[in-house]
């Protein structure tokens, strides 16, 4: 698959060659959904938690006697029909990791990626310079790309590319991330794909090994 590749100002510079095996991979829906899902899991802090009869204070002694006062037997006034008492079938500190293995990691943002490149939603640039870190700078070069569509713009790296970073963090609908760090749930959330050839280069080299 061949793309034109364009500059800031939306003019058509080259062309480059989207390798096949990253961007016109069979798309694996039950893959993606399993990608999205794990990532979405060990986002999750699992810090939640209640206290049970165990970690309450009081009930050291019982509050009535067994029988004859017309009451229910209670053993502990930190049973949980107490107010103050411990909990049942609570929330308690956990971890929510999910493992997937590299291969179908990779196989899965193929499919992602794929599912762009047929939307024809891969923009590619010869490169992402900004005369100064100015948020309208970056937003008026994301209107002319990729028009009111949201945006995902990858870099190959944050150092090289800090003024682009800092620029777009007060646009809205638009996110800049590490090449290294693609993932489902990004490249599916946002309309647009943008990057620059270098970003490209970097993808190729960590998705194009398929049978490695």
């Amino acid at each position: 698959m061949e793309v034109e590749v364009l500059n800031m100002e939306g003019k058509k510079v080259s062309k480059v060659e989207l390798p096949p095996a990253i961007f016109e991979a069979p798309i694996n829906i039950d893959l993606m959904h399993q990608a999205y899902v794990m990532q979405m899991a060990n986002a999750r802090l699992g810090t939640h938690e209640t206290k049970v009869k165990s970690d309450v204070s009081g009930g050291g002694r019982k509050p009535w006697r067994q029988k004859g006062t017309g009451r229910a037997r209670q053993g502990s006034t930190r049973s949980a029909q107490w107010k103050g008492g411990g909990k049942i079938h609570t929330p308690h500190m956990r971890s929510y990791v999910q493992n997937m293995p590299k291969k179908m990691r990779q196989a899965a943002l193929r499919s992602a990626l794929s599912v762009k490149a047929a939307e024809s939603s891969i923009i590619v640039v010869d490169a992402l310079k900004l005369k100064e870190p100015k948020t309208r700078l970056m937003a008026s070069a994301l209107d002319i790309l990729a028009g009111e569509a949201s945006a995902l713009v990858l870099i190959p790296s944050t150092e090289s590319y800090e003024d682009v970073l800092r620029s777009t963090n007060n646009i809205p609908d638009a996110k800049v991330l590490n090449a290294n760090y693609i993932n489902v749930r990004d490249i599916m959330v946002f309309e647009k794909v943008i990057m620059p050839v270098d970003a490209l280069e970097l993808i190729k080299a960590n998705l194009g090994g398929v049978g490695e």
